[in-house]
């Protein structure tokens, strides 16, 4: 009768590791190194907003995006925080299908 109570006490830990999930991982592409502060805070922002456009099924546009209309930075700094968030959001679009599940 002891066996019997045996084998289901060393088969639990197997059954309840085949229950376990693997944690999601969610990848983003570091800015570039060239950039400043400031375009790298854009670079994140882009990356940030196509990932919503394309999860939400919305075609991509730059122009319609408030913080590239207008930029959470000092007025000389605009330039550097569109040409980063122009950055960021072309490389969420130009990356591999297989990283689009967000």
């Amino acid at each position: 009768m002891k066996k019997w109570i045996a084998l289901p006490v060393l088969l639990l830990p197997l059954a309840l590791a085949g229950c376990s999930h693997r944690p999601a991982v969610v990848y983003a592409a570091p800015p570039p190194l060239a950039f400043d502060e400031i375009a790298q805070r854009g670079y994140s922002d882009g990356f940030a907003a196509a990932r919503r456009d394309v999860a939400d099924g919305r075609p991509p546009a730059l122009e319609r995006h408030p913080r590239f209309r207008n930029p959470p930075a000092p007025p000389p700094a605009y330039e550097d925080y569109r040409h980063g968030f122009r950055a960021g959001y072309n490389a969420f679009l130009h990356q591999a299908p297989t990283h689009r599940g967000y």
